[in-house]
């Protein structure tokens, strides 16, 4: 009856299918509280604003003699100048070279806040490959961005743990060569962790959306409250439109205002596109640890013998031997931080990624193959790397964090 019991467990399943169930799960209930949230916040706003539009609409009817038709086919075709960009107010021209410009900008970015977009069919079909290429190129930019990124916070860290080290008494030598048996034990088997790499982009995102909403709150005219918000819609991308800096006819020193919103909005980017990619990094290693709980619940022989069975499964208390392994292999590669996740020491992304590189890994050999016309050679890929494996900006991590946290 054990058995029976146990043969629906997490760990019968392939290690990435069971970890991908369970982050659709968790996206899904996520979407549906945050739903849920959205609902009781938004929806009576919503029904106050329509019942006073009503009103207001029916005394306007009422006092100009107007037909209600009548007066809702006006307000539908100004509806459709305002998607042209025409407006009651004064506001600079949409698609004039500066306003075409941002267009791009917007574009490119991945943000598309929507007060823009190509009424012709020629704009629109010009917009395709345009956004093709240029999407392409700005992901480009922004993983190569991660990539020395993450090369300047990891030899800062490493230089303050050098001096850490040297004020504990240890020789004062720049590098491990020379250095005494205490400094090279130390920073033998040291990394970057994952939470100070988190702390410092949080840090500079806070930062940079402080600055930048000092300076939208005068020359914008909103509040600083709606300026951050500003500043976090624009910044990840997501760009709803209902806030957009630069689109009145004229500012105050323009042509400062306008360089300065363009390098706060592309630091900006480049910032919280930093931060969601480390981000994820701790979500995948928490959707680990619910797995690992998930399998720790049936009995121990069952348990035991799923870990067994999963590749690159981290079992609690095991230890890593130091041995080289292959991405070509599908042996097990036990990470030596599991017993320090269990005293609550925080794990970094070298102990995460050691023990789920293999299939993300193979991929990324495939594509590398594939675009190089070659194969690589099994002395770079057999190294004992343990932060290689992913793909896109995922590896980009991996390989920079494996190539700073090594002796310099």
């Amino acid at each position: 009856m054990a058995g029976r019991g146990c043969s629906w467990s997490l760990g019968h399943l392939n290690e990435d299918n069971a970890r991908f169930l369970l982050l659709a799960v968790l996206i899904v209930l996520y979407l549906l509280g945050g739903a849920a949230v959205f609902s009781a916040l938004e929806l009576a706003h919503e029904r106050q604003a329509r019942q006073r539009w009503e009103e207001r609409l029916a005394n306007f009817s009422r006092g100009h003699n107007l037909s209600r038709d009548e007066l809702r086919g006006f307000l539908r075709h100004y509806e459709e100048a305002t998607r042209a960009g025409i407006r009651v107010d004064s506001v600079r021209p949409r698609w004039d070279f500066t306003g075409a410009f941002y267009f791009v900008g917007t574009v490119v970015s991945t943000i598309g806040f929507g007060m823009t977009t190509p009424a012709t069919v020629g704009g629109k079909i010009f917009l395709i490959f345009y956004g093709l290429l240029g999407c392409s190129s700005t992901i480009l930019f922004f993983n190569l961005f991660l990539e020395r990124l993450i090369t300047v916070i990891a030899y800062i860290m490493k230089s303050c743990h050098q001096r850490q080290l040297r004020r504990r008494g240890a020789p004062a030598q720049g590098g491990l060569k020379g250095a005494g048996k205490g400094e090279a034990d130390g920073l033998a088997g040291w990394k970057p962790s994952v939470y100070y790499v988190m702390l410092i982009l949080c840090s500079a995102s806070v930062l940079i959306s402080c600055c930048a909403s000092a300076m939208y709150t005068p020359v914008e005219g909103w509040s600083y409250f709606d300026s951050l918000y500003f500043c976090f819609v624009a910044f990840s991308t997501i760009g709803f439109g209902d806030l957009v800096s630069s689109q009145n006819a004229q500012y105050e020193r323009q042509g400062l205002y306008r360089f300065a919103n363009f390098a706060f909005i592309l630091m900006g980017v480049c910032c919280i596109y930093s931060l969601f990619n480390v981000i994820s990094i701790l979500i995948k290693q928490s959707v680990n640890w619910i797995l690992r709980k998930l399998d720790g619940g049936c009995c121990p022989r069952c348990a035991g013998s799923s870990l067994r069975s999963r590749r690159n499964a981290v079992v609690p208390g095991a230890v890593r031997k130091r041995g080289a392994v292959s991405i070509e292999t599908d042996a097990a590669a036990e990470s030596e931080a599991d017993a320090r996740r269990l005293s609550g020491e925080m794990i970094s992304v070298k102990d995460f990624l050691a023990a789920n590189k293999v299939s993300l890994a193979i991929l990324q050999k495939q594509l590398s193959e594939t675009a190089n016309g070659c194969p690589h050679q099994a002395s770079t890929l057999s190294r004992d790397d343990e932060f290689s494996g992913g793909v896109g900006a995922f590896a980009i991590m991996n390989n920079r964090l494996a190539e700073t946290s090594g002796d310099r």
